[in-house]
């Protein structure tokens, strides 16, 4: 038998030392190597306890939700920070969902929780931006492990209906971020609609731009309807679907419209806490205007199949280093997975408000 030379035996060694390395990046990256990492699942998993568990065929968080459909139209300001195709001057259609917080599709609107927007940008040639929002400026928890220990937290006594003081008292103390949360949440207006709320990315972004100059930036859609409140003093005698009924209507009597901001960051601004709001005076584009035409139910809309993942971005657009990114592009891959494999759910906002969406 031929023996092989030391030069051939060393290029066989490096082509599998290369092989285990990207076989043993792939088992990392999928969460089976080091027992301490925190993968999608876990994620989904926590978000399905909180609610006492899946139901079936429907998102893990905002599970209540309704499609709607319209366009965005840049006006090419935003050209100034970045490369990205859809904040050049031109008009592209929008596909988007309004939701309000929580696992459970039947939930009653009337709490004092998040109230969502997300939206899909593409362009002819491919690109996308999808974007998921929410009307509060930060977040509760700054990491994906201080936000599965949130949902365990927060999970319901079957005895109370409510979290149990023995669990909450602790966590609070060791994160002082989500106390301060929810202070901010207690003395906030809550809108009385999805039309004249202010969404907002939340995390930072880069954004570079033709000259490869890249900067920090946070977005938020600002309503062009005037901001009122819902009584905070009274939500549970909000009807069950009230903020879903009143967009449906508005929107049967003419558009809704919010104009993109981009906010760049100040030297010296908190980028990789989602908890940490800019203060101040900042550099402010306003971008374009979105306008929302339609609705539709989420038996019929487009948008109940999706996956608004943050994280995919077009060209001149990228993740910052806010590790709750990662974390969320994780949830919503297993959310996304776990309910497609369970089938098509009905809409959350009931039969009557899909009959009225239709007409």
């Amino acid at each position: 038998m031929p023996s092989l030379n030391p030069r051939a035996i060393g290029a066989f060694a490096l082509i599998g030392a290369i092989v285990l390395a990207l076989l043993a990046g792939f088992c990392w990256a999928a969460g089976w190597l080091g027992g301490g990492r925190i993968n999608g699942g876990d994620i989904t998993t926590a978000l399905e306890a909180n609610t006492g568990g899946t139901k079936p065929g429907y998102r893990r968080a905002h599970a209540k939700g309704l499609c709607f459909t319209g366009d965005f139209a840049a006006n090419g300001e935003g050209s100034a920070l970045t490369t990205a195709r859809m904040l050049r001057a031109g008009t592209l259609p929008v596909l988007g969902r309004f939701s309000v917080a929580g696992g459970n599709p039947l939930a009653g609107d009337g709490r004092n929780v998040f109230h969502s927007m997300a939206l899909l940008l593409k362009t002819p040639d491919g690109q996308e931006w999808r974007m998921a929002l929410d009307h509060t400026p930060i977040f509760p928890v700054a990491d994906v492990a201080s936000f599965i220990a949130l949902q365990r937290a927060t999970t319901p006594d079957p005895r109370t209906g409510k979290p149990n003081p023995a669990a909450m008292k602790p966590f609070l103390a060791a994160h002082p971020e989500v106390k301060a949360f929810q202070a901010y949440m207690a003395k906030a207006v809550l809108p009385n609609s999805f039309a004249n709320a202010t969404y907002y990315s939340i995390n930072a972004f880069r954004f570079t731009d033709a000259g490869g100059t890249t900067r920090f930036v946070r977005w938020q859609f600002v309503p062009e309807a005037p901001l009122a409140g819902l009584d905070k003093q009274h939500l549970d005698l909000l009807p069950r679907d009230a903020l879903f009924q009143e967009m449906i209507a508005r929107t049967a009597k003419g558009p809704s419209r919010w104009h993109l901001l981009l906010v760049e960051a100040n030297p010296g601004d908190v980028t990789d806490k989602a908890t940490v709001a800019w203060q101040g005076p900042h550099r402010t584009i306003d971008a374009g205007t979105l306008t929302i035409r339609a609705t539709q139910p989420e038996e019929t809309g487009s948008c109940r199949d999706f996956n608004f993942d943050p994280t995919i971005l077009p060209e001149g657009i990228a993740l910052s280093d806010d590790p709750l990114l990662a974390a969320r592009s994780k949830g919503y891959s297993s959310s996304f997975t776990r309910r497609a494999a369970e089938g098509p759910h009905p809409s959350a906002v009931g039969q009557d408000l899909a009959k009225g969406a239709q007409q």
